[in-house]
């Protein structure tokens, strides 16, 4: 039987390793199991940087699934990753309108990289591919594709929040973005949440109609844009978590802690995770309760990222100043409060600590949906599980109900949630566990990445799309 090919086009490609194991993380893994059912072609930026732009990808041949990879210049890392992607559209979709910062050299950027990953994938697919294309770096890269004649199925996923359109439309270029999301067939997103949002915009600002709830046509063209929370290798958690007992890294936390309670946090360096904040809710905990002195120790995993972005080192500069003064004024001999870590750990590592950890606190401020809650749920003891406290803001919120949740703004509330974690009955905390692990597994990562191809590969039948419109549109761009 011939089976149909995947072509996954994302930022970065997570390459396998030399004996042919696929990347640990949230889409490597999804995507693992999606090319199992597939012929695949993963196709993104090598992370290398070239002094010319390259004419052609490099192709990795892994058995089933190819890998073509290209480098950028320094010209293009700069514009289109560093600056539109990171310090444009991301602060944006994280409701962080005063840290925008537009460039139209920077969007030009933007622009040529995603035709020049389209006019590298047109000699790539196949008339039968399905197209999966992912996140924020690539949202024009449908409408660059059928610019240059490919008119397969093409699907997005966008893996953080898409915002309210009144903030949205703050950003410049705001609105030519949304006339390209038409040229996708399937439009994915984390959360309902989003998906009204993103159907908001395209209503006011480019008059789509709504045909159903969640499928819309704009002018000649039809886009379905529905919620499709991702998922995380659970099983892949449990194991990691139950084998982590005989690691050194965890045998010296748990000599290190001795009869303390450990609250855990683990983040990217990012201002959409609210550290800062998270350390002066710990710190109103402390205050507010003096008899916790001693009995906990907070854990801030939080490997740094993006460091050329000016925001990013501004952030680095004041999470170490918040760290340095609570650890001082309510630090004691042989206890400091918080203990920060900015290296990287391997999932096994983090499923241990998860597993360790009395209080998972995870209080972005804004996040699309935050794997993190998800795997400090799936590594827990059955018998003695810890407890969740989670931001209302991360896309996670909408399925983890169980979870104790917060305002992360408020760090009052949050440290009553860290007095009352701490203090939650066994049964109660069984209960809460069981009920968002059922979550957890009804919407696995294989689950995830197998219904959203399934939708994507329906969509053809149902495509409207109108060559003379197509036309016309694609030269209006």
């Amino acid at each position: 039987m011939h089976l149909r090919r995947l072509v996954v086009i994302s930022n970065r490609v997570a390459l396998p390793d030399a004996a042919g194991k696929a990347a640990a993380g949230g889409l490597a893994v999804a995507l693992h199991e999606a090319f199992q059912a597939y012929q695949g072609l993963w196709f993104g930026w090598s992370g290398k940087v070239s002094a010319h732009p390259a004419a052609h990808p490099k192709i990795i041949d892994k058995g089933q699934v190819q890998y073509a990879v290209m480098d950028l210049t320094s010209l293009d890392r700069q514009e289109y990753y560093n600056g539109f992607a990171n310090r444009a559209l991301w602060p944006i979709m994280h409701y962080r309108i005063g840290l925008s910062e537009f460039s139209r050299a920077d969007y030009a950027g933007y622009l040529r990289v995603n035709r020049s990953f389209a006019s590298a994938l047109a000699h790539l697919i196949q008339p039968d591919d399905l197209v999966w294309v992912h996140d924020y770096h690539l949202i024009p890269l449908a409408s660059e594709l059928r610019a240059v004649g490919i008119i397969n199925p093409i699907g997005y996923f966008h893996h953080i929040p898409w915002p309210a359109p009144e903030v949205f439309g703050a950003l410049p270029g705001s609105t030519e973005l949304l006339r390209v999301i038409p040229d996708y067939d399937l439009v994915g997103v984390q959360t309902e949440r989003d998906a009204d949002n993103l159907r908001r915009s395209l209503v006011q600002e480019l008059g789509a109609i709504h045909r159903r709830a969640d499928l819309l046509d704009v002018g000649s063209r039809r886009v379905r844009i529905k919620s499709a929370p991702i998922g995380i290798d659970v099983n892949g958690l449990q194991q990691a978590a139950q084998r982590s007992g005989s690691g050194r890294l965890l045998k010296q936390t748990i000599a290190g802690l001795g009869s303390r309670q450990l609250i855990i946090g683990v983040d990217r360096l990012d201002y959409s995770k609210g550290i800062p904040e998270r350390m002066e809710a710990f710190e109103r905990f402390l205050v507010s309760h003096p008899e916790q002195r001693g009995r906990v120790t907070y854990l801030q995993i939080a490997p740094t990222s993006r460091s050329e972005v000016p925001e990013y080192a501004t952030l680095s500069r004041v999470v170490n100043e918040t760290l340095g003064r609570i650890n001082g004024s309510l630090g004691e001999p042989g206890w400091v409060p918080i203990h920060y870590v900015t290296s990287t750990y391997s999932r096994a590592i983090l499923a241990g600590l998860y597993r360790l950890a009395r209080v998972g606190l995870v209080t972005p401020m804004r996040d699309g949906m935050n794997l993190v809650a998800k795997e400090y749920v799936a590594a827990q003891d059955p018998q003695d599980p810890g407890v969740l406290i989670l931001s209302k803001f991360a896309g996670a919120a909408e399925e983890l109900t169980d979870a104790l949740i917060v305002n992360p703004n408020d760090k009052v509330e949050v440290a009553e949630a860290i007095q009352h974690a701490l203090h939650m009955s066994q049964e109660d905390r069984v209960a809460r566990w069981q009920a968002m692990l059922k979550v957890l597994w009804d919407s696995d990562v294989t689950r995830w990445a197998a219904a959203f191809i399934k939708d994507l590969a329906a969509n053809k039948a149902s495509r409207v799309r109108r060559s003379t419109g197509l036309k016309k549109e694609s030269n209006d761009r």
